[in-house]
């Protein structure tokens, strides 16, 4: 019975997200006093999402991983290269509104290191190789936004962001759950306890996907809503963005000669962003400077909604890319 119920949602994974983004805001458009609570639930319900993402992946291949240059190589030039061309030429149509160009830049400037690792794999891509990427791809974002933001939005810009946030997100999304899943692996074996829950995890991952859409929709769209009319100006910047970052991410996985899975990593890479990481960086923005929280939000309710259907048109659009990586390389 229980092997049926997983083959079921495992098997309608799509529609069960939407039905999870759909429900979290209605609770949030209905019951708006419960978005502090769901707030609070975002980041213990990712870590969980997270650590039974990491206890899928054998360690050892993560190990393996950071031997890819090629692979490493792309995705840093893609992320820290690439996407700020992207998102200067982007923030443009935003320029008058410092907010919201405040808003666009801190989210777009930033590649996620948390769910992009579970939507990966959702589509057949190089988990393994993305999480080992995901410490440089932090460190690296620490580093590089202030002078971006330099570059893009001027020095006043700089001093109003506080890189905390960053360091924390880091160590609950990533290093817990990272050590939590190599205890259980170690632990898996030499005790049945340790399989026992790497089957349970790997189980309930459709589930604890749900849950995370949901908390995530419902604790922000409200406050979204009661601006609407003023963030419908960013809509179209991030679908563009998504659109813009699968020709280029095609285009850099062919280059670099990648093969499917990782070129499907390098995509997914590319086009998610760290919403949930900066969002408390833009609410440690002035009061004048509101919006720009909510523009960060708005990306994750468009990417969330983009990321699904991104998990069944990949795959499709790279399915023939080993064969042209073969063309190249003779």
């Amino acid at each position: 019975m229980v092997r049926k119920v997983i083959e079921w949602w495992d098997n309608r994974q799509i529609a069960l997200y939407l039905v999870a983004i759909a429900v979290g805001a209605a609770v949030g458009l209905l019951a708006p006093l419960s978005a502090p609570g769901l707030t609070l639930a975002i980041n213990p319900v990712l870590a969980l999402l997270l650590f039974a993402t990491f206890l899928g992946v054998p360690l050892i291949e993560v190990g393996r991983s950071f031997r890819d240059i090629r692979f490493l190589g792309t995705v840093l030039v893609v992320n820290f290269l690439v996407v700020p061309l992207v998102a200067f030429a982007l923030s443009r149509f935003v320029a008058d509104d410092r907010g919201l160009l405040l808003g666009v830049l801190l989210v777009l400037l930033t590649p996620c290191v948390d769910y992009v690792i579970v939507f990966t794999g959702l589509a057949g891509g190089a988990k393994a190789r993305l999480l080992a990427a995901a410490p440089l791809l932090m460190l690296l974002q620490i580093v590089l936004l202030p002078l971006y933001l330099l570059l893009f939005a001027g020095p006043e810009a700089v001093g109003l962001i506080d890189l905390h946030p960053f360091a924390e997100a880091f160590v609950i999304l990533i290093i817990i759950p990272l050590a939590a899943a190599a205890l259980v692996q170690a632990a898996g074996r030499r005790f049945r306890a340790g399989r026992v829950i790497e089957d349970v995890m790997a189980a309930g991952m459709v589930p604890l996907m749900m849950a995370t859409l949901a908390v995530v929709v419902g604790s922000q769209i409200t406050a979204v809503g009661a601006q609407a009319e003023t963030l419908l100006r960013v809509v179209p910047i991030y679908v563009a963005f998504l659109a813009i970052m699968v020709g280029i991410c095609l285009a850099a996985g062919k280059l670099a000669r990648l093969d499917v899975s990782a070129v499907r990593a390098v995509i997914f890479s590319g086009a998610t962003r760290n919403s949930l990481v900066v969002l408390p960086l833009a609410l440690a923005l002035p009061a004048s400077l509101s919006i720009a929280p909510l523009a960060v939000v708005t990306q994750t309710l468009v990417e969330l909604v983009g990321m699904i259907i991104f998990v069944r048109l990949i795959p499709r659009l790279t399915r023939h890319t080993r064969r042209g990586a073969e063309k190249i390389a003779t």
